[in-house]
């Protein structure tokens, strides 16, 4: 399974080499123009040189991280969080280090010493530190190295009712709806871009569009979903199990008007289940996509993904299926001059 694939590969931002290469097997029969950047964006390209006009759909390969930036003498590993990490979390988590995956557990004074008024609160990152069992700074030197990357060590599984729980699930549901929607035929260029960077920025969005120019730019996400206990269905921003979520707004990003308008009759008249993105707080890469040149009509949609940001988060099968028919969908129907209508 290529989502399985792609969350067990280690892409904290920055980092995004085996998540490139994951992605780069899976496309190699259906994809045979590629274009590549210093940054380390990926993008695949089809009908290049086609009439039409040029969609660039964006699913981000980073995920957040962290990084190792000190040791302590006792073998113990500094570390501060690379991206938006929820620390209240991190306590006894295990991890992997560096290149080789070094197995280590986020460590951090047991319960029973802390003052009562240290229960009360997260443990701040600089009272954390990562054991891998070294006991001097010395040995922790011969398997770690400073400015290495960890990665959260989360099993990929399939909950009961097609559920399925990983590590890195925002934005590898993207990258995998993407692929799928790469294989499909088309008569305009398509740029589906994997990009680099999204969780410290939308960087690479950025680059990426800067070159292609795109008329059109649609970014798909892993995005927050909380209908959970305690939490008011009036509050929902998601809900798992309900279909592909379309966005209105969020913090970088009014949707064009148009395109919006279009992304919604698409998925009524093709009877994909769908729902609204009901916050507009975060960003993605369709807000920096949609500032390229002299701007772009762009629009998000979202996979709904419960503990995002966290050690271990669960996606529904089912809302993946919807994501990759609407896109192709919403892609067939610019094709139709939908925009133009």
């Amino acid at each position: 399974m290529l989502l399985k694939k792609l969350c067990e590969a280690s892409g904290v931002s920055g980092n995004e080499q085996e998540v490139r290469d994951v992605l780069t097997e899976a496309l190699k029969d259906y994809i045979d123009d590629w274009q590549r950047d210093k940054i380390g964006n990926l993008v695949a390209v089809v009908n290049r040189n086609a009439p039409g006009p040029r969609v660039m759909i964006a699913a981000h390969m980073d995920e957040v991280g962290l990084m190792i930036y000190g040791f302590e003498k006792n073998g113990l590993l500094r570390f501060r969080p690379v991206g938006g990490v929820d620390l209240r979390v991190l306590v006894s988590k295990p991890v992997l280090v560096g290149k080789n995956r070094v197995p280590g557990v986020i460590g951090a004074k047991a319960i029973h010493l802390q003052r009562p008024e240290e229960r009360q609160n997260p443990i701040p990152v600089d009272q954390l530190t990562i054991d891998i069992g070294c006991s001097s700074k010395e040995e922790a030197e011969e398997h770690v190295k400073l400015g290495d990357y960890v990665v959260f060590d989360t099993l990929f599984e399939e909950q009961c009712e097609g559920t399925l729980k990983a590590k890195a699930l925002d934005d590898r549901v993207g990258c995998a709806v993407l692929a799928e929607v790469m294989q499909g035929k088309y008569s305009i260029p398509v740029y589906g871009a994997f990009t680099v960077q999204e969780e410290i920025g939308t960087r690479g969005a950025r680059v990426a569009a800067f070159q292609i120019m795109p008329d059109v730019a649609i970014a798909i996400e892993g995005t927050v979903c909380n209908d959970i206990a305690d939490n008011p269905e009036a509050e929902y921003t998601t809900e798992q199990g309900k279909g592909v979520v379309i966005n209105f707004m969020d913090g970088g990003l009014v949707a064009h008007r148009k395109l919006f308008s279009l992304a919604v009759a698409t998925a009524e008249k093709h009877g994909i289940p769908y729902q609204f993105r009901r916050s507009t707080s975060g960003g993605n890469d369709a807000g920096a996509m949609s500032l390229t040149g002299a701007g772009c009509p762009a629009l998000a949609v979202a996979v709904p993904t419960r503990y995002i940001h966290s050690p271990v988060s669960t996606v529904k099968k089912s809302d993946m299926d919807c994501a990759v028919r609407f896109v192709t969908a919403l892609v067939h129907a610019i094709e139709d001059g939908g925009l133009n209508q």
